[in-house]
C-alpha cells in the first residue's frame, strides 16, 4: 500500500508540472499576437518592417492619433456597434426559439432539420454563401441598408441554436406541464418558465455572437461595397495600412488594431463569470 502511494507521487508531480506547462505554452500562443500588435503600433513603419528588436526603439504614441483620424473611428465604431449590439440580439432571440421548440417539441422534418442544422457545425461553406447572400439582399432591396447586413450575419448560428436545445433538455419537462395546467400557452410557457432558466446559455450565445460579428471582415467588406457608409471598424482597420501614396503603414494599421481591440476585450471582462457559467451549465446539462 506505501509502495503504491510512494510511486503515485513522482506521477502525479510530474502530471502537474506537464500540466503547468501546456498551460503557460497555450497562454503565450494566445497572448503573442496581441503584445506583438501593441508593440508594434508603438513603432516607425520601419522600424516594424525591417524586425530586429522587439521592443520599440522610439515609443510613437503619435500613431494612435493618426490611427484615430484617417479611419474617422468615431463613425466606424458607431456602425460596429449598433451592428454587433442588433445581431446579437437577434440571434439570441432567434437561437433561444429555435432551441426551446428543438428540445420541448415534436414536428415534421424535426430530424431532417437537425440533420442539417448539425452538418452546417462540419461543413464549412466559406466565402461560397457570400455572392448568394449579397444577391438576395439586392433583390428584396437591403443590400445597401444596415438591416441587410444585421440579417446576413445573424444567419448560421447552427452551433448556438444545437447548444441552447442541449441546455432546454436539460430543464425538467415537469415545469412546462405545470405551467400548461396553470394555463400557459406554448408561448407563455417559454416567456415565463424556461427563458428565464436559459439565462446562463444565453449569455455564451451572446458572447460568440458579439465577438464573431466585432471581428468579422470579409462578409462585413463585401455587403459594404457599395455603402461604405456602413463600413465597421475592423474594415477601417484593414484600410489603415495604405497612405495617400499606395504604400504600406503597417504601423498605423496596428494601431487601429490595437484600438478596435479595446471594446471586446471590456466586454470579456465585463461579462467573465456569466460566460464561465454559461459554458459550465450548459456541459453538466447538455
Amino acid at each position: 500500500m506505501e509502495t503504491n502511494v510512494r510511486a503515485k507521487g513522482p506521477k502525479a508531480f510530474i502530471a502537474k508540472i506537464c500540466a503547468v506547462l501546456f498551460l503557460l505554452i497555450m497562454i503565450v500562443f494566445t497572448l503573442y499576437p496581441i503584445v506583438y500588435t501593441v508593440l508594434g503600433s508603438l513603432k516607425t513603419n520601419a522600424e516594424l518592417t525591417a524586425g530586429g528588436s522587439f521592443l520599440p526603439k522610439s515609443w510613437q504614441f503619435q500613431n494612435y492619433y493618426q490611427a484615430f483620424i484617417q479611419a474617422d473611428f468615431v463613425k466606424y465604431t458607431g456602425n460596429s456597434v449598433i451592428l454587433a449590439v442588433s445581431t446579437t440580439l437577434l440571434a439570441v432571440i432567434t437561437c433561444a426559439l429555435a432551441g426551446f421548440i428543438f428540445a420541448r417539441r415534436d414536428f415534421t422534418g424535426k430530424k431532417l432539420l437537425l440533420g442539417l442544422y448539425t452538418s452546417m457545425m462540419f461543413i464549412s461553406l466559406g466565402s461560397v454563401t457570400l455572392y448568394p447572400i449579397y444577391q438576395f439582399l439586392h433583390d428584396v432591396g437591403l443590400s445597401k441598408s444596415m438591416i441587410g447586413l444585421i440579417l446576413a450575419l445573424t444567419g448560421g448560428q447552427a452551433m448556438n441554436v444545437l447548444l441552447v436545445m442541449g441546455f432546454v433538455k436539460g430543464i425538467p419537462k415537469e415545469l412546462d406541464e405545470a405551467a400548461t395546467i396553470d394555463g400557459c400557452s406554448l408561448f407563455g410557457t417559454f416567456v415565463r418558465i424556461i427563458l428565464p432558466l436559459m439565462k446562463p446559455i444565453l449569455a455564451v450565445v451572446a458572447l460568440f455572437v458579439f465577438r464573431n460579428t466585432w471581428n468579422d471582415y470579409i462578409t462585413t467588406l463585401i455587403m459594404t461595397i457599395t455603402n461604405p457608409k456602413l463600413q465597421t471598424l475592423t474594415v477601417a482597420v484593414v484600410q489603415l495600412k495604405y497612405s495617400v501614396n499606395a504604400a504600406a503603414e503597417w504601423h498605423i494599421m496596428l494601431a487601429g488594431a490595437s484600438i478596435a481591440i479595446i471594446p471586446i476585450l471590456i466586454v470579456y471582462l465585463l461579462c467573465n463569470k456569466q460566460f464561465i457559467a454559461g459554458l459550465t451549465a450548459g456541459a453538466v446539462k447538455g
